[in-house]
């Protein structure tokens, strides 16, 4: 009976470890997008510059707490925007004094000219704005934070300047908080959060007619990390084996010293054949590689994967290939449905080493857009730019677009065109494919059924592109 009730808690245990582990995954997938992240950081660090400030303020007595909204705005603007044009330190510590200044010199100028002013003077009010939109214009500190300082500072009593050096203090204090986090953690986020960027170095290539050219493109994507490794993997067909030699009959190897059965002697002259074809990948991409060779009944979606987990790969770079009645393969889905990141690799039957130039064509900035860039990065000569492209059916929604391949591109360093085109993305990639070696697309795996049953896939509308496709699908993490 013990027995029994340790095993239903043990199950219950590893139950509620994959739960969490899918939570996480979940959460930080989630948090990949920048939009998410932006929001994250408004809640969390926001209130606890404002902590911060406040109770830095509440140790004196003579800072009024009038300097806490624009403060309060001003950060929020800050991180929620950290790429705009009021997102420097500079404008946002000179801005606020600025228009503080103003407010105070408008206030002195009512006051000396002797004209009326009841609770607020609305002269003050007037000339408190004139100032500041003048100062803010021709030093470039336009921002809104600046005028509601400059009508604050009239209403602060004899304290105006104790408001204006809390206002400095304050904002600067918060500047070089939102410095710190943009420096240290924004601009690097793709090393952070995004996995593809610290991982898929170890890559698996399953062998095929026509697998020597995804090998060299597999091993341009390994050898871009100074962890990477490439894995040649072929099998063994022992049936087929056994029907070209029905007897069994065993043969002699090459130096007499034993016997090979005939499926011995073909895993023998594959591990020879791609032993030297490793050879050649290593020397010509500066990576390690390596020669998996199993006997089996033929080549499997579930061979491949347990493959790639025991040489601990987190990549496969695979043919190509489609049903007869189209769509993909049953081995291709078979790949697509594990927790490892898959590239189904389509040449164009040009036999290619290097791939120069590349085109990602992306529909938002997720975790799958961010792949086919890191991808692309990877395999793009040096120095030269990567095109990043997504496709519109209308002209208004154009200026989102553009944001969403901005903040997709900001998160890694290198050169990069950004296109947004008023067309089909098939019609698109068709015109432009001969100017790249390599198209990045995503396999379409994040979407519904229904989605896809509605908007077929991308490649699939891409047979006959004059470039090499790359589809690539991000792993199901469990």
């Amino acid at each position: 009976m013990l027995e029994g009730v340790r095993a239903r808690l043990h199950a219950l245990a590893s139950r509620l470890r994959r739960l969490e582990r899918r939570e996480l995954d979940s959460f930080v997938r989630w948090l990949e997008h920048t939009g998410n992240l932006l929001h994250l950081s408004v809640l969390v660090f926001v209130p606890l510059l404002i902590a911060a400030v406040t109770w830095l303020t509440n140790m004196t007595a003579e800072i009024s707490f009038l300097l806490f909204p624009p403060l309060a705005s001003g950060t929020y603007t800050l991180f929620a925007d950290p790429e705009g044009k009021y997102a420097t330190p500079w404008k946002f510590v000179g801005g606020m004094t600025v228009g503080a200044l103003c407010g105070w010199l408008a206030l002195a100028l009512t006051a000396a000219a002797g004209l009326p002013g009841g609770g607020v003077s609305a002269a003050g009010a007037a000339l408190a704005i004139f100032f500041t939109g003048l100062c803010t214009w021709g030093l470039d500190l336009e921002e809104p934070t600046a005028f509601s300082t400059a009508l604050l500072v009239l209403v602060t009593g004899n304290a105006q300047f104790a408001y204006v050096l809390g206002i400095v203090v304050s904002s600067s204090f918060v500047a070089s908080g939102f410095v710190l986090w943009r420096s240290r953690f924004y601009e690097q986020r793709a090393q952070y959060l995004y996995g593809t960027t610290g991982g898929d170095d170890h890559v698996l290539v399953p062998m095929a007619d026509g697998g020597e050219t995804v090998a060299r493109f597999a091993a341009s994507i390994a050898g871009a990390h100074d962890a990477g490794k490439v894995v040649l993997f072929d099998v063994v067909d022992e049936d087929a084996e056994q029907r070209v030699d029905p007897a069994g009959t065993e043969a002699a190897a090459d130096d007499g010293s034993e016997k090979l059965t005939p499926a011995e002697r073909a895993a023998s002259d594959a591990g020879q054949r791609l032993e030297s074809f490793a050879t050649e990948l290593a020397d010509a991409y500066d990576v390690p590689c390596e020669v998996v060779v199993a006997a089996d009944g033929g080549r499997s979606a579930g061979l491949t994967l347990q493959t790639a987990r025991q040489q601990n790969c987190d990549l496969i770079v695979a043919p190509y290939a489609e049903r007869e009645s189209g769509g993909l393969s049953s081995f291709l889905t078979g790949l697509f449905d594990s927790e490892i990141d898959v590239i189904a690799f389509r040449s164009n039957g040009a036999p290619r080493r290097r791939w120069e130039n590349s085109m990602v064509a992306v529909r938002g900035a997720g975790d799958t857009a961010r792949a086919m860039l890191d991808f692309a990065i990877r395999v793009t000569g040096p120095g030269r730019p990567i095109s990043v492209c997504t496709c519109i059916d209308r002209e208004s929604r154009r200026r989102a677009a553009e944001g969403t391949l901005a903040d997709l591109v900001d998160a890694f360093s290198g050169r990069f065109e950004t296109h947004v085109a008023n067309a089909s993305v098939e019609s698109y990639l068709t015109r432009v494919a001969p100017r790249y070696d390599v198209c990045f697309v995503g396999s379409s795996t994040d979407r519904s059924a229904a989605s896809r049953f509605v908007s077929p896939p991308t490649f699939r509308k891409l047979s006959d592109l004059e470039a090499d496709v790359a589809i690539v699908h991000r792993g199901r993490h469990r």
